[in-house]
Order: C-alpha cells, then structure tokens, then sequence
C-alpha cells in the first residue's frame, strides 16, 4: 500500500499557510473559551447558532487540493492535518518540532484544552506527542515509510500544564526496524521517558 502523494509549490505552500493557520488557532480559542464559559443559555445558544451558521459556510467550498501532500522544494511530507502537530488542526498542540545533529526537539505550551488529573496534562496526550516525536526522529522528518511498531512510556511524575520540551533521537536501526528514544520534560526535568520501535511496511521493503 504505496501512497500517492500531491505536490505543493513553496508559494502555495506558504499561501495555505497563512490562510489556515490563523483560523486554525481561532478555532483553538474557540475551543477553550466553549470549554471555560460561564454565559447564560441565551448566550450559549447564540454563539452556537452563529457557529452553526460559519461551518456551513465553510461546509460550502471544499478543497481540492490532494489529501496527501509533499513539498515541492524540500520533498517532505506535509503535514497540516496531523493531529499531534497540524498547524492546521485546531485539535493539534502548539507544537512545532526542529532537528538538527540527528536529534527531534520541541517546547511548547499546554493548556486546559490538554488537562488530565487537574493541573497536569493527560497521559494519552503525553503519549500522543511522544509517538509524533519519536517517529519524526526515527523516519529522518517523516521523509521515510515508517510506523509504530510498539512504543512504552514510563511516567516518571505527572506532567504539568504550562511551558514544556520535548526531545527524541535516533538510537540505531536494525534491518527494517528503527528504534528512537525521547522525553518530555518541564523545567525540574524529564517527566515521561518513551522508546519506540518503527518499522518499514512490507510495500515500502519491495520498492528499495
């Protein structure tokens, strides 16, 4: 199972980008004022009717832009629907990640978007960000066709909201199998440790 990938220019590219992204992190609002609201009922149902009344807007004119995507100048993946770091994706975290030397880091802010046990972050979102991290730093920026095969977390204590950096870096390959190591952490220090295992589809083994 190959996947057939769009191509985007640099300028549309960037196009999309500063069109999508400013909604995206409206909507991110959107998302925790409706979360923290103490409005009354009339309130509530004029917000969602007028809500109601931008989706169907947006309902309106679909894309047709290819689900898939590839950018035209540096070859890699796009990735704005991810749900872990879409810019596009009102659900995803602020995060963007950077590499350099081999390595996959990232610091950001979470919210109460992303609240667990009260003032700490959801364990499943801790994994989730963890899995995106590892799997950038094992596949060299999504570039390669790799997946999760397992990965295990230790939660060394729980992970506050607030300022947070996460890291993850290639530890070795072996055959068709990628092994990566991270963490997130705060400023005391690591709060969850991760170790996956990525491996490259049988499709992906034939077409080298």
């Amino acid at each position: 199972m190959d996947f057939e990938y769009g191509v985007i220019s640099a300028d549309e590219h960037d196009r999309v980008k500063a069109l999508h992204e400013p909604l995206a992190e409206a909507l991110r609002r959107l998302i925790d004022a409706s979360l923290h609201s103490g409005a009354d009922a009339e309130t509530i149902a004029q917000a969602r009717q007028t809500i109601d009344e931008v989706s169907e807007t947006l309902e309106r004119t679909p894309t047709d832009r290819p689900r898939i995507l590839r950018h035209e100048e540096s070859g890699l993946p796009v990735v704005w629907r991810n749900p872990a770091v879409g810019r596009h994706n009102p659900l995803a975290p602020p995060m963007i990640t950077h590499h350099e030397d081999g390595r996959c880091w990232t610091e950001f802010t979470l919210g109460p978007v992303y609240e667990g046990p009260p003032g700490l972050v959801h364990g499943g979102i801790c994994a989730l960000l963890l899995d995106q991290l590892l799997g950038e730093a094992a596949t060299s920026q999504l570039s390669k066709p790799k997946f999760t095969g397992t990965i295990t977390l230790r939660y060394l204590r729980g992970t506050p909201l607030g300022p947070l950096r996460g890291e993850a870096w290639l530890e070795r390959t072996e055959g068709y199998k990628t092994y990566a190591r991270g963490f997130l952490s705060d400023a005391e220090g690591p709060t969850v440790e991760a170790e996956g295992v990525f491996i490259m589809p049988a499709w992906a083994r034939d077409a080298q």
